[in-house]
């Protein structure tokens, strides 16, 4: 199975991953700025399945990391990964973002058998959700995701680029400091969920706030 995996849910990344290559991995790119994602997004995909040798009609499904994350940026991603799903006639599958970096924990040497992971969620808060992992199996979502100040996570080790920026109020741990959800990670992560036959999600977003923008009411009159 080739995935194209896509995630703006932080910054802007795309990965093809594939059951059929020993590292999975064909091809990814991810930018640093968290900004730019609609400018970068669409001709960071042409030039990944360009590199690849592969077209759109190649990719057997889409998966779209769906947050959570700020409104601008993830949809960015999720637009992108319902255009291409419609115009290349794909299956179409959404991942929650925070999951792509619990299975780099989980595959890292000393993972906690349960923790965090965080990310910036803007407004002095952090989107977070609790992972469990033992050695047979994917990390497993216990609970999230949520939105809330780091102040008020469970005392676990916190991974993630949320727990680098509030070090002094939890438990982070130090080389996944600035680590962002990421497509390769999430395709990886979809692929393996797929191949053991579990349910993914549909593509609709995490937002887990309301919009700041408001539908203007009725203008009032003069007089």
């Amino acid at each position: 199975m080739l995935i194209l995996a896509i995630d703006t849910s932080a910054v802007a990344s795309a990965a093809l991953v594939s059951d059929e290559t020993p590292e999975s991995v064909l091809a990814s790119f991810a930018t640093e700025d968290t900004r730019t994602h609609a400018e970068v997004l669409a001709p960071g995909i042409d030039a990944l399945l360009a590199d690849a040798g592969v077209s759109g009609h190649d990719v057997d499904a889409i998966v779209t990391g769906v947050g959570p994350g700020p409104f601008t940026g993830l949809r960015s991603g999720i637009v992108t990964a319902r255009t291409l799903a419609f115009v290349w006639n794909k299956p179409l599958y959404g991942v929650m973002s925070l999951d792509a970096i619990a299975l780099e924990v989980a595959e890292s040497t000393d993972s906690a058998a349960e923790f965090i992971v965080a990310t910036d969620a803007r407004r002095k808060e952090v989107y977070w959700a609790r992972y469990t992992f033992s050695d047979a199996q994917l990390p497993h979502l216990a609970d999230g995701p949520h939105v809330g100040f780091a102040a008020d996570l469970p005392e676990l080790p916190v991974y993630g680029a949320g727990a680098g920026m509030y070090s002094d109020v939890v438990k982070a741990v130090a080389e996944f400091s600035t680590r962002q959800p990421e497509a390769l990670s999430l395709g990886q992560f979809a692929l393996a969920r797929l191949e053991a036959g579990e349910q993914l999600l549909d593509s609709t977003p995490l937002y887990l706030r309301e919009s700041d923008a408001q539908v203007p009411g009725p203008r009032k009159r003069a007089l």
